[in-house]
């Protein structure tokens, strides 16, 4: 899924806290929900859906039933094409993520092969598909090249893992240049290093967000600027121990960003950042206060509303849109189980507000959804 588990509040309130603002039940937005053709139908399989643009397509991943990853673009009239890159393995945990869209109908993301290392992919609108690899990413099984999301310019931002499993990022322009950088502070260990999310962490501007896991397994935001000047940031409130810390999620063309941060006490709380670096704090109403529940903020589009997700106390997910004014709705996918590490994810956004995400149903199948 888009959100990995991480993220505010502190003694200085030069940082606007949430203001209580009404929150509400869908009761009236028109939800549709989807599936691949050829998507397994088993626990662990089906559709993510992951992102979306202005003209109505969506894109993401599908499980199959021999746990192969193919990607997907989905028309606005519901018509189905599958991508799979050249390459790709056909073994289970193997084949192609499609994860980044931009207004150009360019597709990005990753593909693993046979020997379960990860390629990057470029697929223009016409279907043609290139691969690349960072030259000093890793060869071997989980290493690899991850192409995360790309811009109206063409240009591709991710991370890979090198030799020794240490994470960097990489920016790759529209003619194949590839810039690789460390955050600051990023720790130099197996697992540590600077990496991603998916889908919105790349703005018009170039500026790229992220995060890095230090020396201490604690996660710390950073914001790329196209001249490669790197800040990094912690909400107010992130925990400082392992496994806590700030996780940007997406970021709009004015620079404000959206995630989460994980306290110390293992509780999630999302964020929203606007340009000149003043934090808020959001917390849906329904969210749990327990260790690895709570809220996370997705995406954010031009005109600052946020789309995420909730984890209650149940452990079961639940979608909401914030509105730029502060306002929360919540919603549930149809279909969606309520079940502990079942529910809804509100994946991403578009400009004109309508969302795209997956939902867990009761017998833990992936399914996609658009919001209107």
């Amino acid at each position: 899924m888009k959100s990995s588990i991480l993220t505010l509040l502190t003694a200085m309130m030069l940082f606007a806290a949430l203001a209580t603002p009404a929150q509400a039940r869908d009761t009236h937005n028109k939800i549709t929900t989807f599936s691949v053709p050829g998507a397994g139908a088993s626990a662990g399989q089906g559709t993510a859906g992951i992102g979306n643009d202005a003209r109505g397509n969506t894109m993401g991943w599908y499980i199959d039933a021999s746990n192969v990853f193919h990607g997907f673009l989905r028309d606005r009239d519901g018509r189905f094409t599958t991508i799979d890159a050249a390459g790709a393995g056909t073994g289970a945990g193997q084949g192609t993520l499609s994860v980044g869209l931009n207004l150009e109908g360019t597709i990005t993301g990753w593909f693993v092969d046979a020997s379960m290392v990860a390629h990057g992919f470029l697929r223009d609108r016409n279907g043609d598909i290139t691969t690349f690899d960072v030259a000093t990413a890793g060869t071997t099984a989980g290493q690899g090249t991850f192409a995360a999301n790309i811009n109206p310019a063409g240009t591709i931002a991710g991370w890979f893992t090198d030799a020794s499993t240490v994470m960097h990022g990489f920016l790759r322009d529209c003619d194949g240049t590839i810039i690789t950088f460390d955050a600051p502070g990023a720790g130099t260990s197996a697992g540590q290093g600077t990496t991603t999310t998916v889908f919105g962490n790349l703005n018009h501007a170039g500026t790229f967000i992220g995060y890095d896991l230090d020396a201490s397994n604690v996660y710390h935001g950073f914001l790329r600027d196209r001249d490669g000047t790197i800040t990094t940031f912690d909400a107010p409130g992130a925990g400082t121990g392992a496994g806590q810390g700030t996780v940007p999620e997406a970021i709009n063309p004015a620079g404000a960003i959206t995630g989460y941060y994980i306290d110390a006490s293992t509780v999630m709380h999302g964020f929203l950042r606007n340009h000149d670096g003043r934090f808020t704090t959001i917390d849906a109403a329904g969210a749990g206060k327990d260790a690895g529940q709570g809220t996370i903020g997705g995406d954010i589009n031009p005109a600052r509303a946020i789309s995420g997700y909730y984890v209650d106390a149940g452990t079961v997910m639940h979608g909401f849109l914030r509105t730029p004014e502060g306002n929360i709705t919540t919603f549930d996918a149809p279909g969606a189980g309520t079940s502990a590490g079942q529910g809804t994810s509100a994946n991403t956004m578009d400009p004109g507000g309508e969302i795209v995400g997956d939902y867990i149903d009761g017998a833990n199948v992936y399914h996609g959804f658009t919001r209107k």
